[in-house]
């Protein structure tokens, strides 16, 4: 029986070439590439898609050799964005990377057959080959025996088995890469019929008829037998000239008796059929694994759901609750930052308020989100891990295709409840970029922890003291529910008309059970966290500058001037006197503050929109503060406080600001703030993208066209939603109410 010790690090010099990983998803290909590439990785994405670009180094006595972490893929037929990603790497049309030297080709050695199928495929392009026969431990637990020597004559590779969560075979791994650089072995490949070469040799010859295309042989069989291949779209051939050419070279197989789509399947599996006989032999009486014990309860259709609802809810009241201290610790760490600097810079006003309310306010604004973003993929990761996650997919799968998404699509929505950056980000577990980027778009209608103190604040006011606590329970219950209600249309919506997506086939591993590693996941934890503060962070940054900027300037004098002639008359002392009244007095500075936000650029905005809110019965102050909130949904808070002459510090629990705000009237004396007016307002913020951080991560995660198109479609949603609103409950329970 083959022996396997555990990695030690080797020593390094320069970089000679570069290795690709590749493989089915959950065989373990990331832990590999973890234990090859240790601490010395880096993340970007592919030009042109979202999906992630594994890069690292792995040490070797003859250099340093770049690691390229592929997307797990099935096959190369290229029916994902992921395994089109794998096909233009592997055959050098991928920009910006390089055609790989070798590839590792990781298998789980619990199912030889169907893993090597892809093996065999990544052979036909000529590429050399490693085969790292992984989850080694698991098949020697079944009792799955394989000769791992003869296996290597059949195929004309090396072969290493491996168990890479425990390290288990990392050395003699990264020796036969060394070996295989030198010696460029090159995998068996299929015994094609002649009729199947002709064919793929008549694609050949029709591209190379164009000036300057040519493909080989391998990337014009994937023409051949794939329904829509990758290699179609890199060639820039006018599509009708394409079909017409694959048409014809198809007819070509089906006159010989061959089904084009199903060909490949057949004589692939047929040929690596005859090559494992005697290399690969199964117990005579197969006995239940643990695996599969535990899955009888974890996916039963009854049980396997009330483990999930209590599994999803540990992680989400976690997030929620555990990252609240850390959170509150940041926030008051910020403000001693904020009045520290504040202090002294009492001389130079403008660079006061600059630090204080830019500056450090937005970097602070940033490093909030970092306790949630460590919690959700603390939990992501360990569910990974586990291999829980493939089960919660399978559970939810039912209840999210009809509109388009699958199961996967569940675990970053309900992380948006906690809040929208991290659940956004959680969204890179989705294979299908369609699905991914439709749980993007619909992902911030989670109603997520920010929205709550608006919740409070106007259920508190409008709604508690009419109708009492348990109306008020309800109306707080249905507001984090709203959002999740029209997710799903929209997600509907935007698969059959927007994205036209076809339906993709969810095809989903069940990997085994395991004890994660630990050093893995909090690794993992370390570089989302460090991801979002370099990547999303520094934009989120920028925007709270600039919001800062648009609510403060301009500052004119007369505005000073103009409140301490109205404190003189209405006090009936002097100027000077009512100079030195405003200097010493508290509120007198919250008035001031008040009437600079409503000189400033943001507050002429939002007078110059309130008559675009004005159905949703929004008055100008509202509306400044609709606006004023877009850094964060919570903001509108202190706005409010700032705008009814309070103060920035005020909470949704102030008694002043309730009264103030049940207070306000509109010229004719009649009442702003309604019920059906709080009920709007409550509608808005449910709805709307007042977030930069999620807008910003969603620009990161996809593109700012995506982006945009979020920030449309939900403030329109917002605002048809509120007008609805008010006007229906207005005309139910009459003005003024």
């Amino acid at each position: 029986m083959t022996s396997l010790t555990a990695a030690a690090p080797p020593t390094t010099s320069t970089t000679t070439a570069t290795v690709a990983l590749v493989g089915n998803p959950n065989t373990g290909k990331t832990a590999l590439f973890n234990r090859l590439t240790g601490a010395r990785q880096r993340v970007a994405n592919y030009p042109g898609v979202t999906v992630e670009k594994k890069l690292g180094t792995l040490r070797l006595p003859r250099g340093d050799l770049s690691v390229i972490d592929l997307p797990g893929a099935y096959s190369l037929a290229a029916l994902s964005a992921d395994e089109r990603i794998v096909i233009d790497v592997l055959t050098g049309r991928m920009t910006g990377t390089a055609r790989p030297d070798l590839v590792v080709c990781v298998v789980d050695a619990t199912n030889l057959l169907r893993n090597l199928f892809l093996a065999s495929q990544i052979a036909d392009t000529g590429l050399p080959i490693v085969i790292a026969l992984n989850m080694w431990d698991a098949a020697l637990d079944r009792g799955i025996h394989i000769e791992v020597d003869y296996l290597s004559r059949q195929l004309g590779v090396p072969v290493v088995p491996t168990v890479a969560h425990q390290g288990r075979g990392i050395d003699q791994l990264r020796q036969a890469i060394a070996d295989a650089l030198d010696t460029q072995p090159c995998m068996a490949t299929v015994d094609w019929p002649d009729d199947v070469t002709g064919a793929a040799k008549q694609i050949q010859r029709e591209v190379q008829r164009s000036p300057g295309q040519a493909i080989s042989q391998a990337e014009a069989m994937r023409l051949l037998f794939d329904a829509e291949s990758a290699i179609g779209d890199r060639l820039g051939w006018p599509n009708a000239e394409q079909e017409q050419v694959i048409t014809a070279a198809r007819q070509r197989l089906r006159e010989a008796g061959h089904d084009p789509l199903q060909v490949e399947s057949s004589l692939r599996y047929h040929w690596l059929g005859r090559r494992l006989e005697q290399i690969v032999t199964f117990p005579r009486r197969r006995r239940a694994t643990h695996t599969e014990s535990i899955d009888n309860l974890l996916t039963h259709r009854f049980w396997g759901l009330i483990v999930f609802t209590g599994v999803m809810y540990a992680v989400f009241w976690s997030i929620y609750t555990l990252a609240v201290p850390f959170m509150d610790g940041i926030e008051a760490l910020f403000g001693l930052l904020g009045k520290a600097a504040g202090s002294l810079l009492e001389a130079t006003p403008v660079l006061q308020a600059l630090v204080t309310g830019g500056l450090i306010a937005g970097v602070g604004s940033v490093i909030v989100f970092l306790p949630q973003i460590l919690l959700l993929f603390f939990f992501i990761c360990l569910l990974e891990d586990t291999g829980y996650i493939a089960r919660a997919a399978f559970l939810m799968d039912k209840m999210f295709s009809w509109c388009g998404l699958n199961g996967k699509s569940f675990v970053p929505m309900l992380g948006c409840y906690a809040c929208a950056v991290p659940g956004i980000m959680g969204a890179r577990t989705i294979e299908d970029s369609k699905a991914r980027l439709t749980t993007i778009l619909i992902a911030p209608l989670m109603s997520c922890s920010a929205r709550l103190p608006v919740y409070v604040l106007l259920i508190g006011a409008f709604v508690e003291p009419q109708y009492g606590a348990g109306w008020a329970a309800f109306v707080l219950f249905f507001m984090h529910i709203f959002g999740l209600m029209l997710a799903i249309p929209i997600a509907f919506v935007l698969n059959r008309f927007v994205f036209r997506a076809k339906p993709v086939p969810f095809i989903l591993e069940m990997p085994p059970y395991r004890v994660p590693r630990w050093s893995d996941v909090l690794w993992r934890m370390y570089q989302r966290g460090r991801e979002f503060l370099l990547r999303a962070g520094t934009v989120i940054f920028a925007m709270s500058i600039i919001i800062w900027t648009m609510c403060y300037f301009p500052r004119p004098q007369s505005v000073e001037q103009q409140l301490v002639q109205d404190v003189a008359a209405a006090q009936a002392v002097s100027i000077e006197s009512a100079q030195q009244m405003l200097n010493d007095s508290e509120g007198l500075q919250h008035r001031l503050e008040g009437r600079y936000l409503e000189q400033s650029i943001m507050g002429r905005l939002g007078k110059m929109a309130q008559p675009i809110f004005a159905p949703a019965g929004f008055d100008w102050k509202i509306t400044v503060s609709v606006l004023g909130s877009f850094p964060a949904r919570e903001v509108i808070i202190a706005t409010l406080g700032i705008i009814y002459n309070l103060g920035g510090d005020v909470d949704e629990q102030n008694v002043d600001l309730i009264t103030a705000m049940a207070g306000s009237t509109w010229p004719d004396g009649s009442p702003v703030f309604t019920l059906p007016v709080g009920l709007a307002v409550m509608v808005f913020f449910a709805l709307c993208m007042q977030c930069s951080a999620t807008l910003v991560v969603i620009a990161r995660e996809t593109s700012w066209k995506w982006a945009g198109f979020a920030f449309a479609y939900m403030t329109t949603l917002a605002w048809v939603a509120a007008v609805v609103t008010y006007q229906l409950g207005t005309a139910i329970m009459g003005p003024g109410v």
